[in-house]
């Protein structure tokens, strides 16, 4: 005789099935889903809902760090993004991408650099010359929020604070290549 199936069992996995292949489909659709976006932006559900991809943020950065997705990132296709590795955002005091926005999906926030987060910057030791013993500090130097965001350690290698804004200029400042500092999206954290 063949043993009884575990109904709850049986529900759940069928349950567990259904929705792995649902949460497959959206982010198939919205391409990915996660994106370095601008200073002042929502978060990215929130923001996907805000933002109606008019592109008036696109030309008010005035270091033209901002770019329209392409059609290819699904349903974020239009919206804005930062590519931080080859241009930062340079966190203007008067924010003329938010000012742009007519729907807030990007705001002023507060305290600037205390309040914007856009990226998570990490230190790639096995690449950064100040792991190898080799006096640089170029990243420091260049990052725009300070020793609470970017620091020297007591051997002269760099050490990421909760300041850091994930701007970016670090990476671009970075003297190795490729560079050993990278940024991954906010979302890609949770």
């Amino acid at each position: 005789m063949a043993e009884p199936v575990d109904r709850r069992a049986f529900f759940t996995q069928g349950f567990r099935k259904v929705l792995g292949k649902a949460v497959d489909a959206v982010s198939a659709k919205v391409g990915g889903g996660i994106h370095i976006r601008p200073p002042g932006a929502l978060p990215e559900a929130a923001f996907l809902a805000a933002c109606t991809r008019c592109g008036a943020c696109e030309p008010a950065c005035p270091v033209h760090a901002i770019h329209a997705l392409p059609t290819s990132a699904g349903l974020a296709a239009g919206t804005p993004a930062l590519q931080v590795a080859s241009q930062a955002c340079v966190m203007c005091t008067d924010m003329p991408c938010a000012v742009a926005c007519p729907t807030a999906a990007l705001e002023v926030p507060g305290d600037l650099w205390r309040s914007v987060k856009m990226s998570v910057i990490s230190i790639d030791t096995e690449r950064c010359i100040a792991y190898r013993d080799v006096e640089c500090g170029v990243c420091v130097r260049v990052c725009p929020a300070g020793e609470d965001a970017l620091r020297l350690d007591a051997k002269g290698r760099p050490v990421v604070g909760a300041a850091c804004t994930g701007c970016g200029a670090c990476i671009n400042g970075c003297v190795t290549s490729p560079s050993s500092i990278t940024a991954r999206p906010l979302e890609s954290m949770r």
